[in-house]
């Protein structure tokens, strides 16, 4: 059995971090001392890791609540877990366009000259959307 100390330790997560899974129901300890401390065992253990694992990939909650929710149903587990995946994958693909637009833009807009005592290329640049040269 674990603390949530030691649980926090061993996986990386932070404990408040912990106790915020355990309030939105994401992750639960599978009991308590008499002191009224919560224990995990390895399976805890387990889940914690995979739940990090799919954070640090950028899953939002409910999709790694979902993810979550398949453990264990092998019927249709993979086709779900590989929609989640898949839909996961076109958004950060959709976000990698924009950020690239952006850089461009901001690639544009640091570049612009600035004239002996006139003003700021960059601040009149960022004060007028419509100096833009491409949607962003």
């Amino acid at each position: 059995m674990y603390s949530i100390g030691d649980l926090s330790r061993r996986t990386g997560v932070k404990v408040p971090t912990i106790r915020y899974y355990e309030n939105i129901g994401l992750f639960a300890p599978v009991g308590r001392t008499r002191g009224n401390q919560r224990r995990y065992d390895l399976d805890g253990l387990r889940r914690l890791k995979f739940i990090r694992h799919a954070r640090e990939l950028g899953l939002p909650i409910e999709a790694v609540r979902a993810l979550v929710a398949l453990d264990g149903h092998t019927d249709v587990s993979c086709d779900r877990a590989h929609d989640i995946a898949k839909a996961h994958l076109a958004d950060i693909r959709v976000r990698i366009s924009q950020l690239q637009r952006l850089e461009a833009e901001l690639a544009r807009i640091s570049a612009l000259d600035d004239h002996d005592g006139g003003p700021c290329m960059v601040l009149e640049a960022l004060g007028d959307h419509e100096t833009c040269t491409r949607p962003h």
